[in-house]
């Protein structure tokens, strides 16, 4: 994958109305945000629609229901879909882009300005145009072959689902001391900018990375009596975190 720079010698879009298929989180992001970076928006419409009066169709829809919104479609309009890890296959055999930003999307909606943008096209102007949507809604356009998307994609997955699930272990363990969720938050936050600054090897802390094997002995102990059902789950990352460790750099004295 590589980054696409902002090319200003490129023609002027011909794309003004988008139709934004899918009436979810995501779906309803995107259509405010295409709205205010001063695009016509139709929806998000239902499943099932057929974008009549559109210049080019972006679905919202989950991943398994991407080829059934796409033949909706007539044939001469440019289909974009917004999956992480699904290539271009179930759009044919339309022009077909994929526009995917690497960002969570709530019920409160999202940011996309200055987020990543996992794009692709099955031709020079549907890669155009994916690139410009991302660039026009503030994002940085990186394009993703289609055989690198499920590592893409799990990637993703790890940096924001799994992080969450890791803080609700955590999250789970404070309450049975007396700790509220809010005292863990300022360490998290710490922790992922000094991982956003200096990378996993150098940012880690705590006794696993020291080597102090007794107080890992010691957590374990405790997560078992008051949480068993995270042995496993500890187990399996102090593994990987003596892995990572491993490969850091001696400290110079």
């Amino acid at each position: 994958m590589r980054e696409l720079e902002r090319d200003s010698s490129d023609d002027p879009s011909c794309c003004r109305r988008v139709a934004v298929i899918g009436r979810g989180r995501l779906g309803t992001a995107l259509a405010d945000a295409l709205i205010g970076a001063g695009y016509e928006v139709l929806g998000p419409l239902g499943r099932g629609a057929d974008g009549a009066g559109a210049d080019a169709v972006l679905l919202c829809v989950p991943d398994k229901e991407i080829a059934a919104a796409g033949a909706a479609i007539r044939a001469d309009v440019p289909v974009g879909h917004c999956s992480g890890a699904t290539g271009l296959e179930p759009l044919v055999p339309h022009e077909a882009f994929s526009l995917h930003p690497l960002m969570t999307v709530t019920a409160a909606g999202a940011e996309f300005a200055g987020a990543g943008a996992a794009i692709d096209g099955s031709t020079p102007r549907a890669l155009r145009l994916a690139r410009e949507f991302a660039v026009m809604l503030g994002m940085h356009p990186v394009r993703v072959a289609p055989e690198d998307r499920p590592l893409y994609h799990a990637a993703a997955s790890i940096a924001s689902n799994f992080l969450v699930t890791l803080e609700a272990a955590a999250e789970r363990l404070a309450a049975d001391a007396g700790l509220e969720r809010s005292r863990l938050v300022p360490l998290v936050r710490a922790a992922v900018e000094n991982w956003a600054t200096l990378g996993g090897e150098r940012a880690l802390t705590g006794p696993v990375a020291r080597g102090d094997d007794a107080t890992v002995a010691r957590q374990r102990a405790a997560i078992e009596e008051h949480a068993p059902e995270l042995v496993e789950l500890f187990d399996a990352l102090v593994e990987t975190t003596r892995m990572i460790a491993t490969r850091r750099e001696p400290v110079a004295a």
